[in-house]
């Protein structure tokens, strides 16, 4: 699946279709799941998981993308089993692959982490790597991928 996940930093009215739209796509994953399928999840996000995720973790507590009721999601749709990819071979701080373009965030690498690739854990013997690409250019977000052997 390549999903574009809601973005919530309009208003409240915004960022309950954000999580009401988080809560309905994790029972329809669960369900794929629960059948057996193999299932890869790739998509902006629009939200940093964990502190480690994005530049300034403190000044951005209050701001939409890192609000603790959408990290307490993401925390819910790991503890479901699905894998971070990129953080089954990198547990540094410092990859982005969202940056700021008003403020030239990326010249600085003042990023986010909001792009995912998620996979369910009856693939995860055959994640073979997981990477971002921050030197590709041409968008506010940068490509990622992941290699799974058959």
């Amino acid at each position: 699946m390549n999903i574009y996940f809601p973005n919530g930093q309009r208003d409240s009215e915004r960022l309950n279709y954000k999580l009401g739209f988080y809560n309905e796509f994790l029972k329809y994953a669960d369900d794929l799941k629960d059948k057996g399928k193999k299932i890869i999840i790739c998509g902006d996000v629009n939200t940093a998981h964990k502190e480690i995720d994005l530049a300034r973790p403190k000044e951005n507590i209050n701001t939409s993308g890192f609000l603790p009721v959408e990290r307490e999601w993401m925390d819910k749709f790991v503890e479901h089993g699905y894998i971070d990819t990129f953080r089954e071979f990198n547990k540094d701080g410092g990859h982005y692959t969202y940056w700021d373009p008003i403020t030239r965030a990326r010249e600085r690498n003042v990023g986010w982490r909001i792009d995912y690739f998620f996979i369910s854990p009856n693939l995860s013997k055959n994640l073979k790597k997981a990477f971002i690409m921050s030197d590709v250019m041409g968008s506010d977000h940068c490509p990622l991928g992941i290699e799974i052997e058959i």
